[in-house]
């Protein structure tokens, strides 16, 4: 804890993952951090955290790094979904104009064992380019920004778990939705699976716990994924775990040069 010979560091967390909540959990009752959470405002309930929330764009490179300034943050944790490329590029360059020091927390991807069957793809459009001209039942773990996509392959069943209800009817002649917020446990998918007649799954390589159970339920079923890698991110310092976050969290903390004392 903080014995006040320090003051505070400000960091700004840009969330919208379960790591993002649970390392803004331990910042707010840690005194030597003051802690902003950035979520892009996607859902509507976020889960509640114990720190000062905002939500939305910062407009671009520029605006994040007038936001960075005019908020005196001393690092920022880019703890964002691997898929949110625009944001996490958009951290590398205002940081480098703010002279700030980034860590991004980047969870490993899943790799296939023994009992997957994959299909790589390099986008969510050749994914669904890929699939078969006759109609399956597809269970899509794409998220809501991706339902305009599976318009290009109408001809299927879509299963689709989302975690807010839409504004709008899906524009999908066939289409099931799921309203229902994870980590889900893979028993519980071989069961939805089965229920729905899934014949094969739509994936972001996103890696973590919270969202492989869809994976692991396609495994032990023997259905096809269809895995999207994730985009190119330009080279940043990157921690694999909460705990090497938390690290160099409290190693900026400590460090006089970083505090200014």
């Amino acid at each position: 804890m903080n014995d006040g010979s320090r003051q505070k560091l400000r960091v700004l967390v840009l969330g919208g993952t379960s790591e993002a909540s649970v390392l803004a959990e331990r910042l707010a009752v840690d005194r030597r951090f003051e802690t902003i959470l950035s979520l892009a405002g996607r859902t509507a309930r976020p889960k509640l955290v114990p720190v000062e929330v905002r939500s939305g764009g910062f407009g671009g490179v520029g605006g994040l790094a007038a936001y960075l300034a005019a908020h005196t943050i001393d690092v920022v944790l880019d703890a964002t979904h691997p898929f949110a490329a625009q944001i996490s590029g958009n951290a590398i360059q205002a940081c480098q104009r703010a002279s700030i020091p980034l860590i991004a927390l980047e969870r490993l991807p899943w790799e296939a064992v023994t009992g997957d069957r994959w299909q790589h793809h390099n986008t969510v459009e050749d994914a669904i380019a890929a699939l078969p001209a006759n109609p399956q039942r597809i269970f899509s773990g794409l998220g809501r920004l991706s339902l305009d996509a599976l318009n290009a392959a109408p001809q299927h069943h879509y299963v689709i778990r989302i975690i807010d209800p839409l504004d709008e009817a899906l524009p999908l002649p066939h289409s099931t939705l799921i309203l229902a917020r994870g980590p889900f446990e893979a028993e519980d998918d071989i069961i939805l699976f089965r229920a729905h007649a899934i014949e094969a799954v739509l994936a972001k390589n996103s890696g973590g716990n919270a969202a492989v159970s869809k994976i692991d339920a396609a495994r032990a079923l023997g259905l096809t994924v269809h895995m999207i890698a994730r985009p190119v991110i330009p080279d940043r310092p990157v921690v694999r775990t909460i705990n090497d976050a938390w690290d160099r969290l409290t190693a900026h903390h400590a460090s006089p040069a970083k505090r200014g004392v």
